[in-house]
């Protein structure tokens, strides 16, 4: 079995791009009632077009919209679910206050937003995704709208943060399994709505998995008593729930995990550890074909977790910093890839020119997961990706 060759691309970012200052402004008129939707819209498709226009010059075939019309990376899939409901300043009883982004909140005051299970889970029916889609597809040929990346959050975003009991009301859903099937479902019913408009490229934003190697993060589960899981076994669930969301629609589309660490505004990162606690779990049986695992910074630990990745399926390696301008050494970068590959090798039996087939490059996470965006401007995030397009050049010649 060869690995996907049509997604990901030699050269990838990881969808969230700088938002220009005219969109901030108007955003943030918007949402004071002194700008109209339509003058936002229109707001939004000037500045996705920009971004659309830098990415194509720039060489990039999997275009995204920068995530221009979302104010944060996780978009409103949840909250136009029926039996979801939008929380504004939530009470801190709710939250597991180990789970390293609640910690991080909360020394900001807390959680200003977050979404509960109050009933039911059914989608409606219309998409929240699909305008985003349509407006990039128009940007590019025809023949390559198939390429057009467009970012999710994951089915299981909305239940780590909640203490045991929490995430749902028990007179709705009687245990985990329940509730993510209801999950499962409604991810389906949207997948179903998307392919039938031409998405083929979607990449799901997960920080939660790095969580799970977090040692914060495992002192606090082991020390809550009301926890009714293990860490290991929790693993489990969240991976049965991804492979029912994506089981009708896995070889029709290319899904791609997107695991960081935490990508908050003015740079801030919420967790540390290296994927060794969750690699032969989550590489072997999570039903995507292709991880973005971020690995600029040494709290990302070693490559050697990447033994265990199958040899269907393929790496993005974030070894560029989208957090800070300084660009990094085209020849360190170029040694820490093939240090990679040969990791993957050893573990899958291949050469490293077998396993560098398998390796792809790209920022470690984006540039704007938060509207404010990173400590850092649009010319610096040009240079990164402009960056990250020469070093895959040179390393896997005329190759998208």
């Amino acid at each position: 079995m060869v690995a996907q060759r049509n997604q990901p691309f030699r050269a990838e970012h990881l969808g969230s791009l700088l938002r220009p200052t005219e969109l901030l402004k108007t955003r943030t008129a918007f949402e004071a009632g002194r700008a109209s939707a339509e003058e936002l819209k229109k707001e939004e498709d000037e500045a996705v077009k920009i971004a659309v226009d830098m990415q194509k010059k720039l060489g990039y075939r999997g275009v995204s919209d920068g995530e221009y019309r979302r104010g944060v990376f996780w978009g409103s899939f949840f909250q136009e679910l029926e039996g979801m409901t939008e929380v504004q300043n939530p009470p801190l009883e709710l939250f597991r206050t180990y789970v390293p982004d609640i910690a991080g909140f909360l020394e900001k005051g807390g959680p200003g937003q977050s979404c509960l299970c109050t009933g039911h889970i059914k989608h409606t029916g219309k998409s929240t995704l699909i305008d985003e889609y349509e407006y990039t597809k128009s940007l590019v040929d025809a023949d390559r709208a198939g390429e057009v990346k467009l970012t999710m959050i994951s089915p299981v975003w909305y239940h780590l943060r909640y203490r045991e009991g929490k995430a749902y009301p028990t007179d709705v859903y009687a245990n985990d399994e329940e509730y993510f099937a209801a999950i499962a479902e409604a991810y389906r019913t949207e997948l179903d709505i998307l392919y039938k408009a031409g998405v083929r490229n979607i990449q799901i934003d997960d920080p939660n998995f790095a969580y799970f190697c977090s040692e914060a993060m495992i002192e606090g589960w082991e020390a809550d008593k009301s926890n009714k899981r293990t860490l290991d076994e929790l693993l489990d669930v969240y991976i049965k729930c991804y492979n029912d969301c994506l089981s009708q629609h896995k070889d029709k589309i290319h899904f791609g995990l997107h695991i960081c660490r935490g990508n908050f505004r003015g740079s801030r990162h919420f967790s540390e550890g290296g994927y060794d606690r969750i690699a032969s779990k989550l590489l072997k049986e999570l039903d995507v074909s292709t991880y973005y695992l971020e690995y600029d910074t040494p709290r990302a630990g070693s490559f050697e977790p990447l033994a265990q990745l199958p040899i269907n399926k393929n790496v993005v390696l974030g070894v560029i910093s989208s957090k800070f301008s300084e660009l990094e050494d085209k020849s360190a970068v170029k040694e820490r890839i093939y240090a990679a590959a040969d990791v993957m090798a050893k573990g899958a039996g291949q050469t490293r020119e077998q396993a560098l087939d398998r390796v792809f490059l790209s920022p470690q996470c984006g540039f704007a997961s938060h509207q404010e965006g990173n400590a850092i401007v649009w010319q610096d995030m040009e240079n990164k990706l402009r960056l990250v397009r020469e070093i895959a050049d040179e390393l896997w010649p005329g190759q998208p």
